[in-house]
């Protein structure tokens, strides 16, 4: 995402998509739902599952 979570994680894990997508913070384990709309404008980059595994 384009600014941090306040733990100062920038890492997002998407559990549930829809309208609404439900995204978790890798760091601290907050959840939160966000519309589509705002989550597609703020990404900054998309990491798949094989290249998220190897960092």
């Amino acid at each position: 995402m384009k600014k941090n979570h306040p733990c100062g994680s920038n890492r997002m894990r998407v559990l549930v998509a829809g309208s609404d997508i439900k995204i978790r913070c890798e760091t601290c384990g907050h959840d939160m739902i966000v519309p589509r709309v705002k989550l597609e404008k703020n990404i900054k980059q998309v990491i798949g599952n094989n290249e998220h595994e190897k960092k």
